[in-house]
C-alpha cells in the first residue's frame, strides 16, 4: 500500500505594488496542493494571468484575500463573472476582511449579476492569528498585518503525513482496515489483544508536511517571526529599498532589508520578495539587499514557480 505524493506548487502571477510596471501585474498567486488551487489575492487582471499560465479557474476550491486596496482585489469580480459565464455551479469559497462581501455585493446588484454558484464568504478578523480555514489537505491561519487598512496574511499548513508502509515486511493476509491502522501508527492486534504486528517494524516515518506563509503589505513586525518560524517558503512585501525606509513606514510598507531580517529571525528555509514599487525597473538591488539579511532570497516574479518536496 504506497501512499500517494501531492504537489505543493505556488505560481505567482503578480508582482507589482499598486502601480502596475511594464511586464508586472499587481498581487496574485496560486497555490496548488493535489488537485486544488488556492488563490492568493486577486488584482487586477487575474483571470488572464490564470489563463496564460495555464491554470483551469474552475478548479479554484478557495479564495484568500488580504486586504480591500484595489491592487490586491480588483480582479475578483471579473474572475467571478467569468467563472458564472463558463457554467460554474460548484460552489466557491472567499475569505477576506469585512467589508469585502459589501463591495461585491454592490456590484451585482447594480450589475444586475446573478451568480450560478454559491458564493460562501467568511470574514476574517485580521487583528488576529487564528484557524480560518481547514480542509483534507490543509489548515489556514490568519497572520496580522500592520498596514493603513485592515489587513492580513494568510499561513497554509499541510496536515501531518501517514506512516509509510514497508510492503516486503508486512505479513500475509492484513486487510485493508488492518493496514489502514498501521499508516496511522497503530499496532495489529489479534483477536485475543495479543500483538500480531507491530506498527514500528513495518512502517516508516512519515513524510514531512509542508508550509507556505504569505505576508501581505505590513509595516515591518518582528512579531511575526514566531508564527511563522520555521515554514518552508515565506513571501513578505518589500516594495521599497531600505535608504526608502521612512517612505516605507509612511506608507505602511516594509523594505527589502527588513523582509530578509524577518526571514532570517523566523529561521525559514526560503524567502520570496515582491509588491515591487514602479519606482524600481531594476529589481536585482532589492534581491541583494534583501540577500544581506537572509541569503535563501528569490525574487517572486511573474511565473515563477516553486514546489515544495516533501
Amino acid at each position: 500500500m504506497r501512499l500517494a505524493t501531492l504537489d505543493f506548487e505556488l505560481k505567482i502571477l503578480g508582482s507589482a505594488s499598486a502601480t502596475p510596471f511594464m511586464d508586472r501585474h499587481h498581487t496574485a498567486q496560486v497555490l496548488t496542493v493535489g488537485n486544488t488551487h488556492y488563490l492568493i489575492d486577486c488584482g487586477e487582471d487575474t483571470q488572464r494571468r490564470l489563463m496564460e499560465q495555464k491554470i483551469r479557474h474552475q478548479r479554484i476550491h478557495t479564495i484568500f484575500i488580504s486586504h480591500l486596496h484595489g491592487d490586491h482585489f480588483f480582479g475578483l469580480f471579473g474572475l467571478l463573472g467569468t467563472m458564472h459565464l463558463n457554467g460554474r455551479t460548484e460552489p466557491l469559497q472567499l475569505f477576506g476582511p469585512a467589508g469585502l462581501d459589501e463591495v461585491l455585493t454592490t456590484q451585482f446588484r447594480h450589475s444586475a449579476t446573478h451568480l450560478n454558484f454559491e458564493l460562501e464568504f467568511t470574514a476574517v478578523d485580521t487583528t488576529q492569528h487564528a484557524l480560518v480555514y481547514e480542509d483534507k489537505y490543509l489548515t489556514v491561519h490568519s497572520l496580522p498585518m500592520r498596514h493603513r487598512i485592515p489587513c492580513c496574511g494568510y499561513l497554509f499548513r499541510e496536515k501531518p503525513k501517514r506512516r509509510r508502509l514497508l510492503p516486503e515486511l508486512l505479513p500475509p493476509g492484513l486487510n485493508p482496515t488492518q493496514l489502514h491502522a498501521l499508516t496511522l501508527g497503530e499496532d495489529v492486534l489479534a483477536d485475543n489483544g495479543e500483538l500480531l504486528v507491530s506498527n514500528a517494524a513495518v512502517t516508516t516515518e512519515p513524510k514531512r508536511a509542508r508550509s507556505y506563509a504569505y505576508c501581505s503589505d505590513t509595516l515591518y513586525t518582528e512579531s511575526l517571526a514566531d508564527l511563522v518560524r520555521g515554514v518552508d517558503l515565506l513571501y513578505h512585501e518589500a516594495t521599497f529599498m531600505d535608504d526608502m525606509r521612512e517612505r516605507a513606514h509612511t506608507t505602511h510598507h516594509s523594505t527589502a532589508r527588513q523582509a530578509g531580517l524577518l526571514a532570517r529571525r523566523a529561521e525559514v528555509h526560503r524567502l520570496l520578495i515582491g509588491h515591487f514599487s514602479s519606482r524600481y525597473r531594476d529589481l536585482q538591488p532589492l534581491l541583494a539587499e534583501a540577500k544581506t539579511m537572509f541569503e535563501w532570497t528569490e525574487l517572486a516574479i511573474e511565473g515563477l514557480t516553486i514546489h515544495l518536496a516533501e
